[in-house]
């Protein structure tokens, strides 16, 4: 989740704690949306380690 906390603090200029607090609030309205079983995985795949990011999926080139 670090990983998503820098990049929106770099694509932005809002400070850590903003971009923490925006995480944490669009986490919590995923799992309201989506099916229980894929809201239960959304803390697992944010806080697993990538040491590869794509950078056009992350909008690098936008």
């Amino acid at each position: 989740m670090k990983e998503l906390i820098n990049l929106i603090v770099q694509k932005t200029g809002i400070s850590e704690e903003n971009a923490q607090e925006t995480v944490q609030v669009t986490l919590g309205f995923l799992k309201t949306k989506l099916p229980a079983p894929l809201a239960g995985q959304l803390d697992s795949f944010l806080s697993a380690r990538t040491t590869v990011v794509n950078p056009v999926a992350v909008g690098a080139n936008a």
